[in-house]
């Protein structure tokens, strides 16, 4: 279990060490990191997270953020 979360973490610091010698610096010379189709996708998040929730018109359950339904009953209560 040791050897997994510190190769885990090795794993972590290797990407930092990457994006740090290569899309830091690309960013900061003005360069896009991001093809334009990530880009595009990366706005289509904001603009979803920005938008507000839909009300699905009951009392009872409510949407959160991923699109599942909450309900306030406990589970396996039936009606």
């Amino acid at each position: 279990m040791v050897s997994l979360v510190l190769g885990m973490l090795l794993c972590v610091a290797l990407a930092l060490v990457v994006m740090a010698l290569v899309a830091v610096p690309a960013r900061r010379a003005g360069r896009e990191v991001l093809t334009e189709r990530g880009e595009e996708f990366i706005g289509s998040i904001r603009d979803h997270q920005l938008r507000p929730g839909r009300s699905s018109g009951s009392e009872h359950h409510d949407h959160d953020e991923t699109g599942t339904t909450r309900s306030d009953e406990p589970v396996g209560a039936s009606a």
